[in-house]
């Protein structure tokens, strides 16, 4: 008995886990949580059937990015894909994220069923109250896998989880993951106005994203250069290379089956130079009478009348639950002295706020009528930094968040203003997640490594963090290919660019803690799931 107690502590201490290290044990049975970011054990080779004895290692936690934030060791040879396998599910609507990953995985998809099989995949709902509904349980047990969650998402997430672990290291350990993310918006957003992209390739950047766990898609559409989606509305104001209304259906859909919400922009009261151009007489024009390139005059009625068609035509295109209004970079406002050098938008804003009111004012209460337009289809709002002032007497409405950018206008405020006006934002740093084709106005392509070393969701501007008491106020953040000089890079180029970029930045809006592997140890993990 006695060379037997030796020979299996022989075993624990040579698999290099202490037995003294999981004194607790979870709910589930198995032993206290090991940090993600270690490898998973393999059981002995040859040995296919379950034998969860103490001949096994305690299992290490999967190794995916991003890196899932608990798991509970347990000792068995975990779980592999192999043929005869099923993937069931506990309910219907579990339907496309099983047959998913099914095809993913080479396993047979057997819709709904109540039995047991050895190797099962089983998928399940628990509709947990009050739970995130993004967060997911992976146990992987007696030669089996269940994930389940409150929602769909949350069974799609583990999903993710499984099969990154299993294209790493072709087995998913024994234990049991709980995981959920840290951040409610994890985005990426593509310029497509400047520059056309292919459906195709927007479509394969959504199964990327999806992998990762990211859960939206921004396409700023309508920019100075182009308008590139199909319109029913004003098809005079699109270019002729664009994408048709059934790709960007396409599009949608396929991101809604991996829990991505597209978030349209069409940026106004500026960047509207591709609605202008077939628009001539509603451009603003300076008291000399000189074209404004890219504003709107936002004291024509007709003005609101055309952005306002157009935001109603594309809100039946983009279903999701979140919309973009812009509001950044109007070019009235960017001179010293606006109600001079603009003296018919001053006069518009006195006499529809007032004698003391400005040309801020005016351009607030435009902000305010669109969100109003887009509000009626229940979407939750967002603007540019630059659309909110300061000094105006019109407020912004106050559920319009703040979709946080640069300091580096004149006059920017401090990201702990908006915060401290109990305003939600959204990160889009333009110090780490600004990917500028061309690199102009000193921007320079942002890497995944200083991302991943320097980069918190609450690094809102520059390089400084704001105060965690504001961290609940920062629902999270957007990773933006911005295509200023269009013909800089392919898409090849860009696909390549952005990918160490992404993953360093989804870890970060995943998981709060310090990452526990280093900068070179996450990007070989990269190439061994990717």
């Amino acid at each position: 008995m006695l060379v037997v107690a030796l020979a299996a502590s022989s075993v624990v201490v040579a698999s290099g886990v202490g037995v003294g290290l999981w004194a607790t044990s979870d709910d589930d049975g198995g032993p206290a949580a090991s940090r993600s970011g270690d490898t998973a054990g393999s059981p002995p080779s040859g040995e296919s059937e379950p034998s969860p004895t103490r001949s096994y290692p305690l299992s290490r936690a999967p190794r995916t990015i991003p890196a899932v934030r608990d798991h509970s060791a347990e000792r068995g040879p975990g779980w592999r894909p192999e043929r005869g396998h099923r993937v069931v599910v506990g309910d219907p609507a579990l339907a496309d994220e099983g047959r998913l990953v099914a095809g993913e995985l080479g396993l047979a998809y057997a819709g709904e069923k109540n039995d047991e099989r050895a190797g099962d995949l089983r998928l399940e709902l628990n509709k947990g109250k009050g739970a995130n509904p993004e967060s997911y349980t992976m146990t992987v047990r007696g030669g089996r896998v269940t994930v389940s969650a409150p929602a769909e998402a949350g069974v799609f997430y583990g999903t993710r989880t499984l099969k990154q672990q299993i294209r790493g290291a072709g087995t998913a350990p024994e234990g049991v993951v709980r995981d959920e993310p840290a951040k409610q918006r994890r985005g990426m957003m593509l310029d497509i106005a400047r520059k056309h992209f292919t459906a195709d390739w927007i479509e394969d950047r959504v199964r990327e994203l999806g992998d990762l766990k990211f859960n939206e898609l921004g396409l700023h559409f309508s920019d100075d250069q182009s308008f590139r989606i199909e319109s029913d509305s004003h098809p005079e104001v699109v270019a002729d290379q664009h994408l048709t209304k059934a790709q960007v259906k396409r599009i949608v859909d396929l991101a809604a089956s991996r829990h991505i919400t597209v978030v349209p922009e069409i940026d106004s009261p500026g960047h509207l130079g591709a609605v202008l151009a077939a628009h001539p007489g509603l451009q603003l024009r300076n008291a000399g009478g000189g074209a404004v390139r890219g504003a709107i005059d936002i004291s024509d009625p007709a003005s609101a009348e055309i952005v306002d068609e157009l935001l109603n035509e594309y809100a039946g295109l983009f279903p999701g639950s979140q919309w973009h209004l812009g509001a950044d970079e109007y070019q009235a406002l960017v001179v010293p002295d606006p109600e001079a050098s603009f003296p018919g938008l001053a006069a518009a804003a006195r006499k529809k706020h007032g004698s003391g009111a400005t040309v801020e004012d005016l351009a607030t209460s435009w902000l305010n009528d669109r969100a109003d337009t887009v509000r009626a289809h229940g979407r939750t709002l967002r603007a540019w930094n630059d659309g909110f002032f300061e000094g105006s007497s019109v407020r912004a409405a106050k559920d319009i968040q703040v979709a946080y950018w640069t300091g580096k206008e004149i006059g920017a405020r401090q990201p702990a203003d908006y915060l401290g006006e109990g305003r939600e934002v959204l990160n889009y740093n333009d110090e780490f997640l600004y990917y500028v084709l061309g690199e102009p106005n000193d921007f320079v392509y942002p890497t995944g490594e200083r991302i991943y070393e320097q980069w918190t969701p609450r690094v809102l501007r520059g390089t400084t963090a704001v105060p965690s008491r504001y961290d609940g106020q920062i629902l999270g953040g957007s990773f933006a290919i911005w295509c200023d000089l269009s013909g800089s890079q392919n898409e090849d180029q860009v696909a390549a660019g952005i990918r160490m970029p992404l993953r360093a930045t989804v870890q970060k809006l995943w998981d709060p803690a310090e990452p526990a592997l280093s900068w070179a140890e996450f990007r070989s993990l990269a190439d061994e799931v990717d």
